[in-house]
């Protein structure tokens, strides 16, 4: 297959059929650009698929698909994150390879800088007093923010630990470092303890994440669910509902 020999088969052929369909350019022109064969494109179009091969065209469309909706900015560690969000069991290298091989490169997003201003609301009440040890499960939660560098990028990961039993209730993967992750975590936490968790204690270092106050602790008095189920996440804290609902 010349040039495109350690490509997916599949994927050279479906570029090669795409841009028939979507930019009327024949499949002689194509795989002349490719450095394959007219003979080879026409039998391995013929073929019956494999699951390997299925699977990889449905993975090929969802990351073309999730590509489109980003406006063309989303790079392989997003587009990795989103689909394992979507229950896809595959590695942000797989992502990027066949980013390259479907020629999707991300445009870059230039943002605007100092537009943030610190946050004048006050810390939450220090519930924990800096006594960082629990009597039994479910009095105090902890939160943390790590970022895991990858070879095509950064991804953030936020984790909710109980103190007591020093076990991960809830964890979320996100491209940003931002309260939204900290809120998925803790929906995860919540639904690992059954969903109710009121009375519960969440300290998380104020600042840490955007829209969080640094050394801040909020009591949990309600269900935590995932906003898009039409449910809201309740907090006594001003700080916290406010970055959070």
């Amino acid at each position: 297959m010349g040039e495109v020999a350690a490509a997916d088969p599949s994927v050279v052929a479906g570029v090669i059929s795409d841009q028939r369909t979507g930019h009327n350019i024949p499949h002689t022109v194509s795989c002349r650009a490719l450095g394959v064969s007219e003979s080879w494109f026409y039998k391995w179009r013929s073929r019956k698929p494999t699951g390997h091969d299925l699977r990889r065209q449905q993975l090929t469309e969802e990351i073309k698909e999730i590509f489109k909706e980003s406006g063309g900015t989303y790079g392989s560690p997003k587009i990795f994150i989103l689909l394992v969000r979507r229950g896809w069991h595959v590695s942000v290298n797989t992502v990027a390879r066949l980013m390259a091989e479907l020629g999707l490169v991300a445009r870059v997003v230039k943002h605007r800088r100092g537009l943030t201003r610190q946050g004048k609301r006050p810390a939450a009440p220090d519930h924990v007093k800096r006594d960082f040890t629990a009597e039994e499960p479910d009095l105090v939660w902890v939160g943390d923010m790590t970022e895991i560098v990858t070879a095509e990028g950064k991804i953030c990961l936020a984790t909710v630990i109980d103190l007591f039993s020093r076990r991960l209730l809830g964890y979320a993967m996100g491209a940003h470092h931002d309260a939204d992750l900290v809120v998925a975590a803790l929906n995860m936490a919540g639904a690992t303890r059954g969903g109710d968790v009121r009375g519960v204690i969440f300290h998380s270092d104020r600042g840490s994440e955007p829209g969080l106050n640094r050394s801040s602790q909020h009591r949990l008095p309600g269900l935590i669910v995932d906003a898009r189920s039409g449910l809201r996440l309740v907090s006594s804290s001003r700080v916290f509902c406010g970055a959070c609902c």
